[in-house]
């Protein structure tokens, strides 16, 4: 896919006041911070979990735990897949029994990542409730998984690609929608 045929959905101010307000949205939906979770699905997931806990922190004045979740061996295409999946880290450094734990991602589409990452969470305790945190939800759902906070709802085809850069990545912040070539 080339470049030529991406077009910028969000910048990196875009993408600050994005977190920003769902940090907002995430401290008033609990009533604070207190027994709260942010749970970041690798890899682009760990990364917004980061940012969404440090403005967190800087508007409670409240640490905030954070953890890994890795899906891999989670997925319901791993019979279908050609390549063996990339087995990630999980480090979940709290006890989540009893704890509201947000899950957070980059894209959301069909909502089977977000399955399997409520399956993995699942293995690791039972928290008192789940909610979800993404940058960018692009509809096109194939199970009933709906976001409780959104950076951004855009709309899509279901071949375009959505594309979350981070500069934790080594890239400039920004997440650009990729059409595929005519050719």
């Amino acid at each position: 896919m080339s470049e030529s045929m991406a077009r910028e959905l969000l910048n990196n101010k875009e993408i600050d006041r994005a977190i920003t307000r769902m940090a907002h949205e995430i401290i008033e939906k609990n009533k604070g911070t207190e027994n709260l979770c942010l749970v970041g699905i690798q890899r682009g997931g760990v990364h917004l979990a980061k940012r969404l806990s440090e403005n967190m922190k800087d508007i409670e004045h409240a640490e905030i735990l954070i953890g890994s979740l890795d899906i891999a061996l989670y997925r319901d295409d791993l019979n279908i897949r050609k390549e063996h999946p990339l087995v990630r880290k999980t480090d979940v450094p709290c006890d989540i029994n009893g704890k509201k734990v947000v899950l957070v991602d980059d894209v959301l589409f069909t909502g089977r990542s977000i399955r399997a990452a409520m399956d993995a969470l699942m293995d690791l305790g039972r928290p008192s409730s789940i909610q979800l945190a993404v940058l960018i939800d692009r509809g096109h759902r194939e199970l009933p998984v709906k976001a409780d906070y959104v950076g951004k709802n855009v709309p899509t085809a279901v071949d375009e690609e959505v594309q979350v850069q981070l500069k934790e990545e080594g890239t400039e912040d920004r997440v650009i929608i990729v059409r595929p070539s005519q050719d």
